[in-house]
């Protein structure tokens, strides 16, 4: 996974993110895949809402057919 620098990830647009505020980065297969993981982990532990777990899966989950 290539390394996204704060500058990098200020100047990506609202697209490249699964949710809003910057969270979650998709822009390529493996900041997808990492997506997909953190949110379970976050669920897992209290702190995502299903809802929004569902919607980085889904998000991460289109990147992924696109670069697959």
């Amino acid at each position: 996974m290539a390394k996204l620098t704060a500058k990098d990830r200020e100047e990506l647009p609202d697209s490249k993110f699964a949710l809003p505020g910057h969270k979650y980065p998709i822009e390529d297969a493996a900041h997808a895949r990492n997506a997909k993981a953190r949110a379970a982990q976050q669920a897992k532990a209290g702190k995502l809402s299903k809802a929004d777990e569902k919607t980085v899966d889904a998000r991460a989950d289109k990147v992924l057919a696109k670069e697959g």
